[in-house]
């Protein structure tokens, strides 16, 4: 990822191809921050310093002077509230508790379909029916506002892109009426902000 300019000393150590890095390297790019992106292959040779600040070889991990974290939903509202512009969270209340309530949905019931995706074929075939479903099911959503479920790029989107991204190598193909769908993601993937967050590996996977 090509780094953009604004003051920070900061590392991400991050999987290449994984959607947990991937959403941090969006919030980067989207923050206009500055910050070293180091490759991780997990099960691979890690950096020293990597594992020195995380002994349990988590991705992704942030490290900002003094301060290590971990857990993408960490680092993303951290560098959301240190790096308040432009803001990846609305206002008013009610509208972050939507924004909360489906980062709550994706990372419970969405996320945790990608790795059975790897598995045998009986696992993965549940796993892509059940996804595919649930994003058949919500397609109203898309259509309603540029966003989801808002008028302004969000951690919602954030979190959503990976796995869109991903839809064609996780074997997840669309239907002809999922139009609305098909229209955010064109939005979603056109922004430059998204283009830089992007590995080489990712990209070879719409290639």
């Amino acid at each position: 990822m090509a780094s953009v300019s604004r003051r920070s000393v900061m590392t991400l150590f991050s999987c290449p191809d994984c959607p947990e890095s991937h959403r941090t390297r969006i919030v980067l790019a989207e923050k206009e921050l500055t910050a070293d992106v180091v490759d991780v292959i997990p099960g691979g040779s890690a950096p020293e310093d990597f594992m020195d600040l995380s002994p349990n070889g988590d991705l992704p991990t942030l490290a900002d002077r003094d301060l290590v974290l971990t857990h993408a939903r960490v680092i993303m509202e951290y560098l959301d509230e240190r790096f308040p512009h432009p803001p990846l969270m609305p206002v008013d209340p009610v509208s972050r508790a939507r924004v909360r309530t489906a980062l709550f949905r994706m990372e419970n019931d969405w996320y945790p379909l990608l790795p059975e995706l790897a598995r045998g074929e009986k696992t993965a075939a549940k796993a892509r029916k059940s996804l595919r479903e649930s994003l058949m099911t919500i397609m109203p959503v898309f259509g309603a506002m540029p966003y989801f479920m808002s008028e302004e790029f969000s951690l919602a989107d954030v979190t959503l892109a990976p796995i869109l991204w991903r839809l064609p190598v996780l074997g997840i193909e669309l239907p002809g009426n999922a139009k609305p769908l098909q229209d955010y993601m064109e939005r979603i993937f056109a922004r430059p902000t998204f283009q830089q967050s992007l590995t080489e590996l990712e990209r070879e996977m719409r290639d």
